[in-house]
């Protein structure tokens, strides 16, 4: 699993999926909040982003999708340790559906694109992912989720 924003940001086919993603304003606010430990919910969507991208390609899935609900799918921008109106105890089961709703204030999203980030805490969320490209993103989330504690 590639971790090296650098590398990432040098990967010309990538970035020009997700370049219009990275200039919005929400898409940047997530730099302001930490995700896992000390990594910012920019980065680990980054990181979910690009590693779900690189197997959907590999796996002829549509990768493209894959990358876009990947840099999306964590797009709640609050901080989650903090308990305001029932936030923490309820948000792995809510957040899912609050990143879609901030995307789609500024971009419309296809069905793979939605159900990616909806369900990408799925089995914590009941609703079954309906494509494949969703079960990447689940086992690429929780894996970044586990290595994070790890990233100094």
């Amino acid at each position: 699993m590639v971790k090296d924003k650098k590398k990432i940001m040098e990967d010309k086919e990538y970035i020009a999926i997700v370049s219009d993603l990275l200039k919005q304003e929400k898409v940047l606010q997530m730099k302001q909040y930490r995700q896992h430990y000390n990594v910012s919910c920019f980065d680990h969507c980054l990181f979910v982003s690009y590693n779900t991208y690189l197997i959907c390609k590999k796996y002829n899935l549509d990768y493209i999708s894959a990358a876009r609900a990947g840099l999306l799918h964590d797009l709640f921008l609050y901080d989650w340790r903090k308990r305001e109106n029932g936030r923490k105890r309820f948000h792995a089961f809510r957040h899912g559906k609050l990143a879609y709703e901030q995307a789609t204030t500024f971009i419309d999203l296809n069905d793979k694109e939605k159900d990616m980030i909806i369900k990408h805490m799925w089995p914590v969320t009941p609703a079954f992912p309906k494509y494949k490209e969703t079960f990447v993103i689940i086992y690429v989330d929780k894996y970044f989720a586990i290595a994070e504690a790890f990233i100094k």
